[in-house]
């Protein structure tokens, strides 16, 4: 019998498949049956991986920080901005599978700032494959932009809020890809602590929830007010959203965490094509599970999309390297 290292790459790149497709299949259950849920949500998974940080990562705060925490400041505040509005594009008439496709052009809004602010050059491949995003993510945006209802009036007010949540989704793009760049700098000055990073990035924005404390509040009154669902085998009943925020919860942790196991061990190559893998999968359910409209213009952008994510990644170069054998974070 073999030992877990030798099943470790497939095992946690399977983990993370399954976990993040899961965890999209409870957050689209989540807004079609509450587009007002989208600051709990936020709060719940942040507080969760607050929680394990604190335990797992500082040690009670036990283990001393290798980044000052004044580098983490603007990063922290523009990582958790990002977070609130990405899942606040769902009020505004922005459907899952649009969102899902417009998230894959972070790899245009990472090219762009890379070579803006960091001066780098890319291989005409590269440039080939972002092309194919941009357009593949226009054609979705136009298939996505026709009105719900006919009358003129609601066809204004559904166009507006539409472009409201372009607009948010857009900017959660730049932003994401901003983020990558000043953590890069901050990696080049301290070296890679993943784990810290990811510990610190959302304990340190909980006090902002503060802001949106009548939001979550109101949030909180609905999600208990809702229908009770008993939990199989159990007998226990529990508010049915609750439910549906505690798997959704519960399985993004999983997912965050497998493609953190899977970052420590194997290329970004091997990272990217396996986002970009769950993305797919993850779409096609939206589509195919949930009904969610999908027409032949979607189809051609999305093709454009994740064709174009696999020339960007360059999958034909697609390697695994050899595990460190001594690794900080871990």
């Amino acid at each position: 019998m073999g030992s877990f290292a030798q099943w470790r790459i497939p095992f946690f790149i399977a983990l993370a498949l399954a976990s993040c497709i899961i965890n999209v299949m409870f957050l689209e259950k989540l807004i079609k049956s509450d587009k007002e849920c989208s600051n709990l949500i936020t709060f719940a998974c942040f507080a969760l991986l607050s929680v394990d940080g604190f335990l797992f990562t500082s040690k009670c705060f036990t283990k001393k920080r290798v980044i000052p925490l004044r580098y983490n400041a603007l990063l922290v505040t523009i990582f958790f901005f990002s977070n609130v509005a990405n899942n606040l594009v769902f009020r505004f008439h922005v459907p899952m599978t649009l969102h899902m496709i417009f998230k894959s052009g972070s790899l245009l809004t990472s090219l762009i700032l890379g070579a803006l602010l960091l001066k780098r050059s890319y291989s005409t491949s590269r440039y080939i494959a972002v092309a194919m995003i941009t357009v593949g993510i226009i054609f979705c945006t136009y298939a996505s932009s026709k009105p719900e209802q006919t009358s003129s009036t609601a066809e204004s007010f559904h166009y507006g809020e539409f472009l409201i949540g372009l607009a948010l989704l857009t900017g959660t793009l730049i932003s994401a890809s901003y983020l990558g760049v000043l953590q890069e700098r901050i990696t080049e000055q301290f070296g890679s602590h993943p784990r810290e990073n990811l510990f610190y990035n959302h304990l340190l924005p909980l006090p902002f929830f503060l802001l949106l404390y009548k939001d979550l509040a109101k949030q909180i009154d609905s999600f208990n007010r809702s229908e009770l669902y008993v939990i199989p085998f159990t007998g226990v009943a529990i508010p049915y959203m609750w439910g549906l925020l505690i798997c959704n919860t519960f399985f993004q942790y999983i997912c965050i965490n497998s493609v953190f196991q899977l970052t420590s061990t194997c290329t970004s190559l091997t990272v990217t094509l396996v986002v970009t893998i769950r993305k797919f999968l993850s779409l096609l359910i939206s589509i195919f599970y949930f009904g969610n409209e999908f027409t032949f213009l979607h189809w051609v952008g999305a093709t454009l999309v994740f064709g174009g994510s696999a020339v960007f990644a360059g999958l034909h170069r697609l390697v695994i390297k050899e595990a460190p054998s001594n690794k900080k974070d871990q």
